[in-house]
């Protein structure tokens, strides 16, 4: 392997950690501002819901936690941790491809989730005791994150390193 191939192949890894870690990662800022901006609206009335609260903000954060353990597996896969990484073109678009699910669907469901999770201070504010309905409502919107971090580890794992 000559020395530039081997370079755009580590190049094209390092982009998969961060298409992997900074999209999810954005999308999930973006939405626990988007829930929290709704539940404190609902807490400047009424402070006593802060728990019911909190778990509906915490929500559109999972997928930036999906996206940094996506981009932790990609760095430890292709060498990157240890120094020294050698890994051909092909190999660096392997891990790019891999860190498409999560980055996509991560940082799209981070957003769709925290409107749904926006929506559930709206029954918190006027139905306490359903306010477990919004949570679920909420989690539904994880269902596809999750299933496109399977997706991306299940692709990290397939990718032969020489």
């Amino acid at each position: 392997m000559d020395f530039l191939t081997t370079n755009f192949g580590v190049i094209f890894a390092w982009v998969a950690v961060a298409l992997a870690v900074f999209l999810p990662g954005m999308g999930s800022a973006k939405g626990v501002g988007i829930v929290g901006q709704a539940g404190a609206g609902l807490l400047s009335e009424d402070p006593s819901k802060f728990s019911k609260v909190l778990i509906l903000v915490i929500l559109p954060g999972t997928q930036g936690l999906y996206g940094f353990l996506t981009g932790i597996l990609i760095m430890n896969s292709a060498g990157l941790m240890g120094g020294a990484a050698e890994l051909s073109v092909a190999t660096g678009l392997q891990f790019v491809a891999a860190a498409l699910p999560i980055a996509i669907v991560g940082y799209f469901s981070a957003i769709a989730q925290a409107k749904a999770a926006a929506a559930g201070v709206g029954i918190t504010a006027k139905h306490p005791e359903k306010s477990t309905n919004g949570v679920v409502l909420s989690a539904m919107v994880e269902t596809y994150a999750v299933l496109a971090l399977l997706i991306s580890l299940l692709s990290i794992f397939n990718i032969q390193v020489a």
